[in-house]
């Protein structure tokens, strides 16, 4: 039996065993998927032993990715772009590939998922970690007519423009003017807590994404609804994403996300 990880610190709370566990089933390969949480000093000591040990590729969840991207053989061109790497996997000649599926899995649950059209539209992203640089490179790809990049800190924004030109970098108490989207790339929601965003951003027009999710509503979303945004969704939706682009990655087989993104939904509320 083929074996996978997930690799994190902390991991514990991670629902990609379950998820590739049911994309298993669902195509009829014949694989193991775990969840290991490494030692924030080990990673590539620990990653090079288990694919001696016989794993053949891994997912990797904060705080490893650019690890990840440092590890690798081989880097896509968006993994290149991004600088962040979230699924490795072992070539036939031995080398390791490093990819990010991240900004994919965003975009299928935005645009096929959601219904959300990317092109032409005026989008706003807040923060500027690498949550953020990881989706830049498929968004854009998407043809919006503007991208919008805003951070507390305007030099971190601007530092992006490094590799991403076509954004353009505000600090969050300039923002100003109305957006399609608007997507919260910061991890204020995990702690309830919201950006410093200036009034009149949304309108009834404006859609709002977390790319944070848990039970219930997310502070974002809870705002964004109370702001009168037309519509608010959480980052559910592109974790199963990205785990199915990894997933044909590693397998060649393309799984269905829908079932089970209606699946965890169900476990959430």
């Amino acid at each position: 039996m083929d074996r996978y990880a997930v690799l994190g610190h902390p991991i514990k709370h991670s629902l990609s065993p379950e998820i590739h566990t049911a994309f298993a089933r669902q195509t009829g390969q014949d694989l193991e998927y775990e969840a290991i949480e490494l030692p924030v000093t080990s990673f590539e000591t620990r990653v090079w032993q288990m694919f001696r040990d016989g794993f053949r590729g891994f997912n990797v969840t904060v705080p490893f990715k650019k690890d990840a991207h440092d590890f690798a053989d081989e880097l896509t061109e968006r993994a290149k772009r991004a600088r962040a790497v979230n699924t490795l996997v072992q070539l036939e000649d031995g080398r390791i590939l490093g990819d990010t599926t991240d900004g994919a899995g965003l975009v299928f649950d935005l645009e096929e998922q959601l219904g959300w059209s990317l092109e032409n539209s005026h989008i706003l992203i807040l923060g500027a970690g690498g949550a953020v640089r990881g989706i830049l490179e498929s968004l854009l790809e998407s043809n919006p007519a503007q991208v919008v990049l805003a951070n507390r800190t305007l030099a971190k924004a601007e530092d992006l423009t490094d590799d991403f030109p076509e954004i353009a970098p505000s600090s969050f108490d300039e923002l100003e003017g109305h957006f399609d989207i608007i997507i919260n790339g910061t991890s204020a929601s995990l702690s309830g807590h919201l950006p410093p965003l200036p009034e009149g951003l949304i309108t009834s027009e404006t859609r709002c994404y977390d790319m944070m999710y848990g039970k219930g509503e997310t502070a974002f979303n809870r705002w964004a609804r109370e702001q009168g945004a037309k519509e608010c969704a959480d980052g559910l939706g592109m974790l199963v994403g990205q785990a199915a682009v990894s997933f044909e990655i590693w397998r060649g087989v393309q799984p269905e996300p829908e079932s089970v993104l209606k699946e965890l939904r169900g476990q959430l509320k």
